[in-house]
């Protein structure tokens, strides 16, 4: 894929978001970055099913930190129309893909021909940004268990690639264990982005990548195994 012409920003979300009494920073710099006063959203909820409740929620988060409108392009279920999510996605100023299921969310994208619009606007210029199972969307790629039970079973598979990193988002608690699996079965050397709760990642054009909101843990896969490296901290960058 062409190297990207926006940035995109990749938000852990869950309770350090949740805690936060006035306007999120993290979001109120997203929207600093479109150039743009009160700026559109488009909201990509196939992940989450297109959620009423959980879009609720967001767009609340996402206004009080300084956004327009916010249009949920409608692609799951009985009110599903991709030609209404394309038009709502392309006339947005910014587009968000929301939390839920990263598989599932990748599922809905490809059966409604999203994936080749979200690439070209992007491309374009247009900012993406995404929480939790949406933030994972955004990267390279993620892990899956053909048989849940059995730890060979493991895969990789494609995610959008508008961000070219392997994350991971509020899985602080379980010591990263789906982060450690996505990079035992990538390249010797991959780095992969630990998203702690409340923070985020911000990969811009050129490929760097600074972290938001506080601590982002690093790993990288070396000779002996996975490795925890020097974490990333919101005064310095990594590539």
């Amino acid at each position: 894929m062409a190297e990207a012409s926006a940035p995109t920003f990749l938000f852990a979300g869950g309770r350090g978001m949740k805690m936060r009494k006035g306007p999120d920073p993290l979001l109120i710099e997203v929207f600093r970055r479109t150039g743009v006063r009160r700026p559109t959203v488009a909201y990509v909820g196939a992940a989450s099913g297109d959620s009423a409740e959980f879009q609720l929620w967001v767009a609340g988060l996402l206004q009080k930190a300084g956004a327009g409108k916010v249009t949920l392009a409608p692609l799951c279920g009985r009110r599903g129309d991709a030609k209404k999510a394309k038009t709502v996605i392309e006339s947005s100023d910014l587009v968000f893909l929301s939390g839920g299921d990263v598989e599932e969310g990748l599922r809905v994208l490809n059966e409604k021909g999203m994936v080749a619009v979200l690439r070209r606007l992007h491309r374009a210029g247009k900012l993406f940004f995404g929480m939790s199972a949406g933030s994972i969307i955004l990267a390279q790629r993620w892990v899956r268990w053909r048989d849940p039970a059995d730890d060979a079973s493991s895969e990789l598979f494609d995610c959008l690639g508008l961000a070219p990193v392997l994350c991971d988002t509020h899985g602080e608690d379980d010591g990263w264990e789906e982060l450690k699996a996505l990079l035992a079965l990538s390249a010797k050397g991959a780095i992969g982005y630990g998203i702690v709760s409340g923070t985020g990642i911000v990969v811009e054009t050129e490929g760097t990548v600074s972290a938001l909101g506080g601590e982002v843990h690093r790993f990288q896969k070396q000779t002996g195994g996975i490795m925890q490296v020097e974490s990333l901290f919101p005064d310095k960058r990594a590539r």
